[in-house]
């Protein structure tokens, strides 16, 4: 495995941002687990794990934003995830991967359980509604990667951008807020995410403000109008 800094010149897109949300319920599920969870305050930058890390424990993310993101033996690094509250990462753990494969960082201040490999298992045993839930997550968390892996082979990049976009706004919000205010994400993290360059970013961002899909500072600050850009990830 590789553990490396971040140094890039060039990137490639693995795939957008995924996850299946996580209801309140199962937070509540595993405050019932006392040995072998902490939690974390992790301030903005501060990394969870590392690329090349043993793997003993799943992250359960309370409040924040945490990226999960992976680099190349050619120091080449993408973006596997952008990950919101109510969200699991970190679950290789339990099936066996001794070493992590990815680097998780806060992207904003964030409150986060850690939960140890054996202690987590012993919950998902003695709690069938959390073991339910959590294996809901992962399924609907498959399926969001299967439709990545299309999206990315078959849509141009205009139209993944927008599929990004109305991802990011939907980030630990409730589904049915009209205009909800997306990350601040530069123009590069979201070329790695689309896998396009960071000029073509620029391009379509401008095009979607014109048009009316987004309200864009350019500054980070982007508001998104989710009824006009389902139109453009459904349509051509």
């Amino acid at each position: 495995m590789y553990r490396q800094t971040k140094s890039i010149q060039e990137t490639k897109k693995i795939t957008k941002p995924t996850g299946a949300k996580i209801d309140p319920f199962v937070e509540r599920l595993l405050k019932s687990i006392v040995v072998g969870k902490h939690v974390l305050q992790l301030q903005k930058d501060a990394p969870c794990f590392s690329q090349g890390d043993q793997a003993d424990a799943i992250y359960f993310i309370q409040s924040g934003r945490v990226k999960v993101t992976v680099v190349s033996g050619q120091v080449k690094e993408a973006v596997l995830a952008m990950l919101g509250p109510h969200e699991f990462f970190g679950e290789g753990s339990l099936v066996g991967q001794p070493f992590r494969i990815s680097t998780a960082t806060a992207t904003e201040s964030s409150t986060v359980f850690r939960v140890q490999k054996q202690a987590m298992l012993q919950a998902l045993h003695a709690q069938p509604e959390l073991s339910e839930k959590f294996t809901a997550a992962l399924l609907a968390r498959n399926i969001n990667l299967e439709e990545d892996l299309c999206d990315q082979l078959f849509n141009h990049s205009e139209k993944r951008l927008a599929r990004v976009l109305l991802k990011l706004s939907r980030l630990g919000q409730h589904a049915d807020i009209p205009d909800a205010k997306m990350p601040r994400m530069t123009h590069e993290t979201l070329a790695e995410m689309v896998g396009t360059t960071r000029s073509r970013i620029t391009f379509f961002m401008n095009k979607f403000k014109k048009l009316g899909l987004i309200e864009y500072t350019g500054t980070g600050n982007v508001t998104g109008r989710d009824e006009l850009m389902i139109d453009v990830v459904l349509h051509d």
